[in-house]
């Protein structure tokens, strides 16, 4: 798989941009607070300043993370109104949906289906809660891959239109105001996808689902690793840090601390990334390191793949996927 397959440059590219002036529109002159590591609170040091935000570092765990941080007000006013939110929803989305599809959705849907199968016998009941389910693609291929239901939690009222078309059951709330009785009797595997970087607190957010979760209940994320070596070469040049969408960069180290702290049981972490040398080598111009300008000059496609595959056994890729549970 290739960066170009899921986020063709151009109009990736036209994003990014639309991103950038919205950063200044909405954020530019809001109150903002100072804030401590999102897993072991720690005070963070500099690191970058991108689009009028401060990234900032955690010292003890390596946790990047934006501070000060915009009040969840000027977030809320921005996802609601602006133009590139817009833009991702539906440009974006449409022209990409396919590709994504095959690309993404079906080989997710087949890790969450063995995670699950690890851990739950197949014959017993259980529904899947997707949270932030958007089109409802995941949704569509794991109810075709374990004949179980899913529930897709999405406050957007278009996307939970899409879904609801697609015969999917919808609960059109934030999973803040979601309760225990709006979800399915019995046992539940919630999942979100590319939504844990966005959080204005992950504390708060991982709060709300522990106290919908039963005992035994499983929840499986995404999210994009700060200790990722294309985010770690490229830093503040990285198009994955795209301020004000993502906040919030944790790491192998530094999840389970925070699951720890909400109660949440950590049963297992990879970083099954696909794409960090094929990110690095399209945005070669960005990397000084001696090593890994020359690897990206003179390997072959064989040597790529050969480093990608150790950048994932390493848990070393940008993107990471957790699985944790309520005791």
């Amino acid at each position: 798989m290739k960066e170009e397959d899921i986020r063709p440059q151009q109009i990736f590219d036209k994003y990014l941009e639309m991103t950038a002036k919205d950063a200044i529109t909405y954020f530019g002159d809001c109150t903002k607070e100072a804030t401590g590591c999102p897993a072991c609170d720690r005070e963070g040091i500099l690191a970058f300043h991108k689009s009028g935000f401060d990234y900032q570092e955690c010292p003890e765990c390596l946790t990047l993370f934006v501070s000060p941080r915009p009040v969840s007000e000027a977030f809320d006013r921005y996802y609601t109104e602006a133009p590139s939110v817009d833009f991702w929803a539906t440009t974006f989305y449409k022209e990409t949906a396919d590709s994504r599809r095959e690309k993404l959705w079906k080989p997710k849907a087949e890790m969450v289906k063995k995670m699950i199968h690890e851990r739950i016998d197949s014959s017993q009941n259980f529904s899947v809660v997707d949270i932030g389910g958007g089109y409802g693609i995941f949704a569509e291929e794991i109810e075709k891959l374990t004949d179980k239901s899913c529930v897709v939690i999405e406050p957007g009222p278009m996307l939970a239109g899409i879904c609801r078309k697609k015969g999917l059951v919808v609960v059109e709330k934030f999973l803040e105001s979601v309760v225990s009785s709006d979800l399915p009797r019995g046992r539940k595997v919630f999942v979100s996808f590319e939504l844990f970087e966005h959080l204005h607190s992950p504390h708060a957010f991982l709060t709300c689902l522990r106290d919908i979760m039963s005992s035994g209940d499983m929840f499986i994320f995404t999210t994009l690793s700060g200790t990722g070596v294309d985010i770690r070469l490229l830093w503040e040049n990285s198009k994955s840090v795209s301020p004000p969408h993502h906040l919030n960069f944790l790491n192998p180290k530094s999840i389970p601390l925070l699951l720890n702290k909400i109660g949440l049981d950590t049963l297992d972490i990879i970083t099954p990334g696909k794409l960090d040398i094929d990110i690095m080598s399209n945005n070669a111009e960005f990397i000084s390191d001696r090593f890994w300008s020359s690897f990206l000059a003179l390997a072959s496609d064989e040597d790529k793949m050969t480093m990608q595959l150790a950048i994932e056994k390493t848990c070393s890729s940008s993107h990471i996927m957790v699985v944790c549970s309520k005791p």
